[in-house]
């Protein structure tokens, strides 16, 4: 029996309800990676500081599950700008992080979480339909997973550019998802946080819960996703 570098089965061995669906759909940070370096925070930090004039840290707000735009927000409120000057500056801003990770991208640094690459792998040579759906910014998010090399599984990606809250970016990618395979196409979202849960409900999907980032197994279980895993192991071993 062939098996991946993980030696679970590939997926002519595996037989599972998760399998049934048309497209996945996945988050980004504590799903697919963990970053371990400072790119994407430094990003906001000169954006805060040149283009707001603000010196709060994005660390006194809410991170995991929310979105570019969402952080910033809620940083620039701490430090007193109104909601009126943040909408007036933001695409400056938005530009500056785009920027600054960019120059920085070679800095990237991250740990793919747990079986990932085979899960990845079974799902595209099932021919099922990739993408991702991230509070990101586009040009955070692919530099990402080019870095952690996991790009190239994923046929397209919904970010944060246009949209502050996440189930609007779910909804676009669920659109997106049946644009490419049709109107009766069924879509699963995973992802990491109770956000994550209440955008695919919001947009009547099905969610496959993760607790590979900051939130615990039971805290995820007890919002009763459709799956609920310690990390995407368990897929291979239910």
């Amino acid at each position: 029996m062939s098996t991946t570098e993980n030696n679970l089965p590939l997926d002519e061995t595996v037989n599972a309800p998760w399998l049934a669906y048309d497209a996945y759909v996945f988050d980004i940070d504590g799903t697919l990676l963990n970053a371990r370096d400072l790119v994407h925070y430094n990003s906001f930090q000169g954006a805060l500081k040149e283009i707001y004039g603000c010196d709060r840290d994005i660390t006194e707000v809410p991170l995991h599950g929310n979105t570019d735009i969402g952080i910033l927000r809620a940083t620039t409120r701490l430090g007193g700008i109104g909601d009126d000057v943040f909408e007036a500056r933001l695409q400056e801003a938005l530009s500056w992080m785009r920027s600054c990770t960019t120059r920085n991208a070679a800095d990237l640094r991250v740990d793919v979480c747990p079986s990932v690459p085979s899960l990845l792998a079974i799902l595209k040579k099932r021919g099922k339909l990739l993408g991702v759906a991230t509070g990101n910014l586009e040009q955070v998010g692919w530099p990402k997973l080019a870095s952690a090399q996991l790009k190239q599984y994923f046929d397209f990606g919904c970010f944060s550019d246009h949209h502050e809250q996440r189930a609007d970016i779910f909804r676009n990618a669920a659109t997106e998802a049946r644009r490419r395979l049709g109107p009766e196409a069924t879509v699963c979202f995973v992802g990491d946080t109770p956000n994550d849960i209440a955008a695919a409900r919001a947009n009547s999907s099905p969610i496959i819960a993760v607790a590979t980032g900051i939130h615990s197994f039971e805290t995820l279980k007890a919002l009763g996703p459709d799956y609920c895993l310690r990390s995407c192991d368990d897929l291979f071993t239910a």
